[in-house]
């Protein structure tokens, strides 16, 4: 009995992904722990190993298909033996950390498959569901290949290494039918724009932004800090970091201030449920990453407890591992509040979009030298403005606006983050 192959959930959120390449074909052996293929979710590239053994039958669904929904049958194989391989359970294993997963249905057995019949002489053969598609596509007798298969079974392989028949070969190539004048009724001309797929990452991130920007009622809470004791203390936090191996970061220490705030202000560090809100224990830190193709946010863990350079080292290897699409689910899944920096591009002031189920995100700008007043006097300082953005069904605005005083607090007295 042939066994299915199917489209794993390679985490909590995935609906669908990208079959990117096939390390087998048709006709290869298989034992359990091959790696068979490499999946892209919307957030990292992943191989799936083979559970069964036996002969790679069939092959369903081509590599760089997009949209594969999990559970969708990719594969078949069957045991040596032709047809009796043991029942075990179809679905591939991943060479990753288990993660909480939706439950999937089981997948249906197939029906037997039917033999093909030659056109000539009526005669019964041993075929692929595939073999008997490409046959009838390309006009070409299926009597006439010999199968390469288990017990002489024709398979894909031996359809493309057979020359189509006389009619095929004289049959006029139909003309290519010229592109669309428009796309989706959008009055843009063909020949004036280039089209440029969306991936899974870029669907996931349209369709959950789409979701927090409706669902969620945003307001934001904005405030110019200044940083001149931060960046003086950093002078002297790299002096010793850079004996070790290392270098801290503005973004470091904003992240460090995060943590700190939210344990000092522990309601805005929250989600909202439809059963209550839940009051995170720890501060766990998403930090906007910029990869190709979109956003990504891995997760600094306990982020309060940890060092200046044990947190410039963790993002550091994270931000490698999204860039190279590596993460695991558990690396940017979880976070209890976001952090997104493009101060150094920059931007001197920006509103986020809530990063669901977090209650809040926190936008920095550039830090720059500019005018403020102190003590009735014009000078100059390095200033730079945040802003809070928060759910309000979690924080109301006196929350949202104690947690940005806790952390301008540790960013206009550094030293404070130390005791």
């Amino acid at each position: 009995m042939p066994i299915d192959i199917i489209m794993p959930a390679l985490s909590p959120t995935m609906e669908e992904g990208v079959l990117a390449k096939w390390h087998v074909k048709i006709g290869d052996k298989l034992k359990s722990g091959d790696i068979i293929a490499e999946i892209e979710t919307d957030k990292a590239t992943m191989e799936i190993e083979a559970v069964d053994e036996g002969v790679v039958s069939e092959i369903l669904v081509a590599e760089d298909t997009q949209g594969v929904k999990i559970n969708t049958v990719i594969a078949r194989i069957i045991g040596d033996d032709e047809g009796t391989a043991p029942p075990k359970a179809a679905a591939p294993k991943i060479e990753q950390p288990v993660v909480a997963t939706p439950p999937a249905a089981p997948a249906a057995v197939p029906p037997p498959i039917p033999a093909a019949i030659s056109a000539k002489t009526g005669e019964r053969l041993l075929a692929s569901p595939l073999a008997r598609r490409l046959a009838a596509q390309s006009n070409i007798d299926i009597a006439t290949i010999k199968g390469s298969g288990p017990n002489g079974r024709i398979i894909k392989i031996d359809l493309m290494n057979a020359k189509p028949s006389a009619a095929a070969a004289a049959t006029p190539a139909t003309p290519a039918t010229p592109p669309p004048a428009t796309i989706a009724g959008l009055p843009y001309e063909a020949g004036r724009y280039d089209i440029q797929k969306l991936d899974g990452m870029r669907r996931t991130i349209a369709r959950r932004l789409t979701e927090s920007a409706r669902d969620v009622p945003h307001f934001p809470l904005q405030v110019d800090i200044e940083i001149d004791k931060l960046l003086e203390a950093r002078k002297g936090i790299n002096i010793q970091a850079e004996a070790l191996g290392g270098k801290v970061s503005v973004n470091d220490l904003i992240i460090k201030a995060t943590a700190l705030a939210c344990k000092a202000v522990p309601a805005a560090n929250a989600t909202f449920t439809d059963e209550g809100i839940l009051l995170h224990h720890h501060a766990d830190i998403a930090v906007a990453v910029a990869i190709d193709g979109g956003l990504i946010t891995p997760v600094i863990r306990n982020a309060e407890t940890k060092g200046l350079l044990q947190i410039s080292n963790e993002i550091k290897a994270l931000a490698a591992k999204a860039k190279a699409k590596k993460l695991m689910p558990e690396e940017y899944s979880g976070g209890t509040f976001s952090v997104s920096n493009l101060g150094m591009f920059g931007i001197k002031s920006f509103s986020s979009i809530i990063n669901q189920p977090q209650g809040c995100i926190l936008s920095v700008g550039a830090g720059e030298p500019r005018p403020i007043v102190k003590n009735g006097q014009v000078v100059v300082a390095n200033v730079m403005t945040v802003t809070l953005t928060c759910d309000h069904r979690v924080v109301d605005g006196s929350i949202g606006a104690a947690w940005v005083v806790a952390f301008k607090g540790f960013i206009e007295e550094p030293m404070s983050m130390m005791l």
